[in-house]
């Protein structure tokens, strides 16, 4: 999908060139050559901001997965305790 989307900005990008190639005067084709730099650059930027938050969504669904591994060894614990104090209380109970 991504590249895809980096297909379709260079396609556009090499007919913003092409109609840049139309401008009359140099002072014209400089403002297109510049707005055009700057979109890039916007471009590139928002291509950034995407990375990072893919970078960051894995790093919080690893923290959440990892949170949630101590949640159930804790569970394990409490539950083997309460099997170890059951266990305790049939064996006080059969020295009755």
């Amino acid at each position: 999908m991504r590249m895809t989307k980096k297909l379709i900005l260079a396609a556009g990008t090499c007919l913003l060139a092409l109609s840049a190639c139309g401008h009359k005067t140099d002072a014209a084709e400089n403002v297109a050559a510049a707005a055009d730099n700057t979109a890039d650059v916007m471009e590139d930027n928002a291509a950034a901001v995407r990375d990072m938050g893919d970078n960051l969504s894995a790093n919080v669904e690893a923290k959440m997965d990892n949170r949630a591994d101590r949640i159930e060894n804790n569970a394990d614990a409490v539950r083997a305790a309460g099997e170890n104090q059951a266990d305790a209380i049939d064996k006080a109970a059969k020295k009755k």
